[in-house]
């Protein structure tokens, strides 16, 4: 079968897979994470409510940033992993909405990892891995209830977070049921595209490797809840690829819901966590009360 990407000439495609096409100016969104998330970090740590820097690897790139809530006592983890099309971003413009969570009495980290071309999309996709065991293990020192974690992720993150369903989490001693949801927000589920593209000038994608980190081609290992979700302002093919995804969820009988979010775009979507009442937010949480 054709896919409908085919069908692009390499401009469409490159624009297509330019969630700043549909944008005047990316700083403008790129400037109100670094606000808003030095904001939260600097109320969380006036409070002590906070543990920055914390390493769960070898590199200098492999941190976390882990905000706990006032009532910690076997409280549930949310965990965000950052976009940036796996080149670009850190945790530091990533904590926006933690005091939300910690607010919920719920634990929050931000996950850093090493970018492209620095690292591979293999090796990305393995310090995710990582990090979660890490504070798998870490769950007593630290209060939360490790039977209960999390995940959200936008764009490139929200591919990280579904390729946690797609990991043996007995090659890092963990139970495959380690993931209890997944929020994916904006995300590339297929990426035999986005190695046709300019993003992998700098990702460096084979096509076995494109294929391999496609979540939406393989059968989930670790089944749980997903949540869904792009604004009404991104372009044709970012929309198809959760489309796409959710329709590939169900016909494996997993829980999975999908909202297209007025009035938002690729960047700011991510600001519907920051409150308690929309509708990504209430899913979340949700979904965290679940188990």
């Amino acid at each position: 079968m054709t896919k409908i990407y085919a069908n692009f000439d390499q401009t469409e495609l490159d624009r297509e897979y330019s969630p700043s096409s549909c944008v005047d100016d990316i700083n403008l969104f790129l400037n109100e994470y670094v606000r808003l998330s030095h904001a939260a970090k600097k109320s969380a740590l006036a409070i002590d409510r906070c543990e920055i820097d914390l390493r769960y690897g070898v590199s200098d790139e492999e941190t976390l940033d882990l905000f706990l809530p006032d009532e910690s006592a076997s409280a549930p983890l949310h965990i965000f992993i950052h976009g940036g099309y796996w080149q670009a971003l850190s945790k530091n413009e990533s904590c926006f909405a933690a005091n939300t969570f910690q607010g919920n009495g719920h634990y929050f980290a931000a996950l850093n990892y090493t970018l492209a071309p620095q690292k591979s999309l293999s090796g990305i996709v393995e310090e995710v891995c990582h990090a979660i065991a890490w504070l798998y293990t870490q769950a007593a020192k630290f209060g939360f209830d490790r039977d209960r974690i999390y995940l959200s992720g936008s764009s490139a993150g929200a591919h990280l977070a579904m390729m946690m369903l797609q990991t043996d989490w007995s090659e890092f001693d963990l139970p495959n049921d380690a993931i209890k949801g997944v929020c994916a927000i904006s995300g590339i589920y297929d990426l035999q595209p986005i190695q046709l593209t300019y993003v992998n000038d700098v990702v460096q994608m084979d096509a076995q490797e494109a294929l391999r980190n496609s979540p939406a081609l393989h059968p989930i290992r670790n089944p749980c809840p997903v949540i869904l979700c792009y604004g009404d302002n991104e372009t044709a093919e970012f929309k198809r690829q959760s489309d796409e995804l959710l329709e590939t969820l169900r016909m494996q009988n997993i829980p999975v819901s999908l909202q297209e979010i007025k009035n938002r775009n690729h960047f700011d979507i991510v600001f519907e966590l920051l409150e308690t009442t929309t509708w990504l937010s209430m899913q979340v949480q949700e979904q965290m009360q679940g188990t």
